[in-house]
């Protein structure tokens, strides 16, 4: 699935950049459309947390892939390859404690078990699959910040913003885009990340992680009183980070008018306040209608009009730098076409 052309476009973008302008072909002066990006891997799969009948199982992914495929969409796609997350960006956010008694509790598991800091399902190949999710979500990072891609989409599981820096929990056990933010600041020296959160449930873990930050904005819409009982209107952040985090509660049976009317009302302004040198989305389409643990009833055509509002702000502020990731959503044929729809939308841009 690599193109040969990006090889090709990236050789001469570094001997147009040794040249002058006034040295510079016509043609090489002309903008060039880049492919949005998709993490995608087998591994994924391979995290087994439960029986066939729990929610979040295997088939999610499997359901986006044959989705894209059959929209014709997957040879427009630039593949992103993942790679195993190293110790010292998982203490990006992630306590060494809390990494050790992962390592710990998921080696050597046999069948079934539960991680003992919260309701999260393990078997023998999750702690390779939540380490390839991160090392993953990091390469599309890189992708993006190196021109590969004018943006991506990283679907993976498991699933990371309710864990904590020291507490794995919801079906989450490493925080794939809290780690992906503090890597973007020590990597590449960007000062402020942006993460957009829609999935049905809060995301407490990535609010705990930048709390008092403020290099950091967290804007959050789901549904307040639901798992994890975080997300209230007043939790605003504290500190460097007060005013740093929107939690925009809505309530049971939100549509895509009251969904669009938070992203236009709350999130635009306070994006373009902040100005953020990269946006990452925690893409959760567990707000879908007849979801299996949501009961909002937003539509896929809600999850392109929301993808394309942060979309645009990613363009008008940060230079079009935009990663999303998979977080929630149950419903297989409903989580298909949501993120055909928002994949749609990331390419159009």
């Amino acid at each position: 699935m690599r193109s040969s052309g990006i090889v090709t476009l990236a050789l001469g973008t570094i001997l147009a950049c040794q040249l002058r302008p006034t040295q510079l072909p016509k043609a090489q002066s002309t903008a060039v459309s880049k492919p949005t990006g998709l993490l995608y891997d087998d591994i994924y799969l391979k995290h087994l947390s439960g029986n066939s009948g729990h929610p979040e199982r295997p088939e999610r992914l499997i359901s986006i892939r044959e989705a894209l495929e059959k929209a014709g969409l997957m040879q427009s796609l630039y593949p992103i390859h993942p790679r195993r997350v190293t110790e010292e960006e998982l203490e990006l956010v992630h306590k060494p404690s809390y990494i050790a008694l992962v390592r710990r509790e998921l080696s050597n598991v046999q069948g079934y078990r539960e991680l003992s800091t919260g309701d999260t399902l393990v078997s023998k190949d999750s702690l390779e699959a939540a380490e390839f999710a991160t090392g993953g979500v990091l390469n599309a990072v890189d992708a993006v910040m190196q021109g590969k891609v004018k943006n991506a989409f990283a679907a993976v599981r498991p699933p990371g913003h309710h864990a904590t820096p020291t507490r794995g929990m919801g079906f989450c056990i490493f925080n794939n885009v809290a780690i992906a933010a503090r890597y973007i600041q020590k990597k590449y020296g960007l000062q402020r990340v942006l993460i957009v959160d829609w999935d049905y449930h809060h995301g407490n873990g990535t609010q705990e992680t930048f709390y008092e930050d403020g290099s950091v904005f967290y804007f959050s819409t789901h549904h307040y009183g639901a798992y994890p009982g975080t997300g209230s209107a007043a939790e605003t952040g504290a500190g460097k980070g007060a005013g740093k985090i929107l939690n925009v509660p809505l309530p049971p049976g939100a549509t895509d008018a009251q969904i669009e009317e938070a992203f236009q009302t709350k999130l635009v302004p306070a994006a373009r306040n902040f100005k953020p040198d990269f946006i990452l989305i925690s893409a959760g389409f567990d707000g879908m209608r007849n979801d299996l643990l949501g009961v909002f009833d937003i539509t896929p055509a809600g999850f392109a009009t929301i993808t394309r509002i942060v979309a645009g702000l990613s363009k008008e502020l940060c230079q079009g730098r935009l990663v999303s990731v998979l977080e929630g959503g149950y419903r297989l044929d409903g989580l298909a076409e949501s993120v055909l729809a928002h994949v749609k939308v990331l390419q159009e841009e």
